[in-house]
């Protein structure tokens, strides 16, 4: 399967488990890998028939700054949902990273979702 991927887009959220941590925005990093056939964008040469990377990355922005959250798990599950519910990938891959454990680079969750199992 061909893929598109948006790595490590910077986004500011409210997130965290404590009340203290949630007032303040934190930068976290996502990564979305979308899976979708891209022969007919690579064979014809036009955007209407592939993913807009720029729509991809403003719905992830949008959906991690909606509302605050405790947990990185949720903002990367409400990313993928939004991806496939927008039928913009057939399966997609998002990682989440948050810069907050001390003495570490950072945390990430990555989770993998499908057309398949959203349908259910």
């Amino acid at each position: 399967m061909d893929k598109i991927v948006i790595k490590e887009l910077e986004v500011e959220a409210r997130i965290g488990v404590s009340e203290e941590e949630r007032a303040a925005h934190q930068r976290l990093s996502v990564t979305v890998v979308m899976e979708l056939d891209l022969a007919e964008a690579a064979r014809t040469d036009e955007e209407a028939v592939t993913v807009r990377y720029d729509a991809v990355a403003d719905l992830v922005r949008q959906v991690v700054t909606e509302r605050p959250r405790k947990l990185i798990e949720s903002a990367a599950g409400d990313i993928a949902k939004a991806i496939l519910a927008r039928q913009m990938a057939q399966a997609v891959t998002v990682e989440v990273k948050k810069f907050s454990v001390p003495r570490s680079q950072h945390v990430s969750v990555q989770i993998r979702r499908t057309q398949e199992a959203a349908g259910r």
